[in-house]
């Protein structure tokens, strides 16, 4: 009997989305369970795998991995191991050992389902493979810069959003998430983890969603008014001591809640970024791993 992957209930992809936000080391299995449904899961087969040594020797959170498609072309796959939801794929090197990156590849879930794009990056570099000890020798020439979405799919509940609505809904989405994090980092916070992360920009952010103990304490004046949206009474006043003109309405219309629930690490990425792309700013030695 053959079976149609894509008829799948998705209420169990839910099951499994919704716990990430709980348990963050979750996220390999649900992007392992969007890219079953999908079909990704089996487009590519791995070829070999590097991790990268740090100065003393102790292996680091990045990795290479070759894969191969069905068409038999190569292409390098860089993960960080505290970046789950994230790779950023590049070309194979050519017999100098240049390289250019192609596309940074996003999927994560959350309560209401997962998203998955392409967002085309640019950027140069070289690695060189040593047989002998089995290593690799990286560095990267241009800076890492992204482009724009150039294909995605959204499961939101029972509804899937694919081809050029769901480009435009992520590029959209996109937009909201660079002008809140631009934002939320000239207000510098220590560097935290998803969860610090999420403890501590919820009660700034969406105060009325946490309990009142959490609340900032200027959350609230007297003379506040408040305007209903998402089943939530939203302070109108805060909004405007808080965020700049062109931010308050995504706030007061609930969307920044909807972009917290449904993208919290595309959030967090994005917020991250600075830090991702200074990994890669020196020479890195990796190790074959497999």
């Amino acid at each position: 009997m053959k079976i149609n992957y894509q008829e799948i209930n998705m209420k169990y992809v839910l099951i499994l989305t919704g716990i990430i936000l709980i348990f963050p080391g979750c996220m390999s299995v649900v992007e392992k369970t969007g890219r079953f449904i999908d079909g990704s899961m089996f487009a590519e087969k791995t070829i070999s795998v590097y991790r990268a040594l740090e100065k003393e020797g102790a292996p680091s959170d990045i990795e290479i991995t070759i894969a191969e498609n069905k068409d038999n072309e190569k292409s390098m796959i860089f993960t960080v191991k505290k970046y789950p939801m994230m790779a950023l794929r590049a070309s194979y090197p050519g017999a100098d050992g240049s390289f250019h990156f192609t596309s940074l590849e996003y999927l994560s879930g959350s309560t209401h389902g997962w998203i998955e794009f392409s967002l085309q990056l640019i950027g140069t570099g070289t690695i060189i493979f040593n047989d002998t000890d089995a290593s690799a020798s990286l560095k990267i020439y241009e800076i890492i810069e992204s482009v724009n979405i150039i294909k995605g799919k959204i499961d939101r509940y029972d509804t899937r959003i694919t081809g050029s609505d769901a480009v435009m809904h992520l590029r959209n989405r996109r937009e909201r998430i660079t002008a809140l994090t631009e934002w939320m980092t000239q207000n510098p916070s220590p560097q935290m983890t998803l969860r610090g992360f999420h403890a501590y920009w919820q009660p700034v952010l969406l105060p009325e969603t946490v309990p009142n103990r959490r609340r900032p304490e200027n959350w609230r004046n007297h003379d506040d008014q408040f305007s209903r949206a998402e089943d939530i009474n939203w302070n109108t006043g805060y909004t405007e001591r808080l965020f700049p003109e062109d931010m308050r309405l995504v706030r007061d219309s609930g969307t920044l809640l909807r972009d917290w629930e449904e993208a919290l690490y595309w959030i967090y990425l994005e917020y991250e970024w600075e830090n991702i792309i200074n990994l890669f700013d020196n020479n890195i030695i990796f190790k074959k791993v497999k």
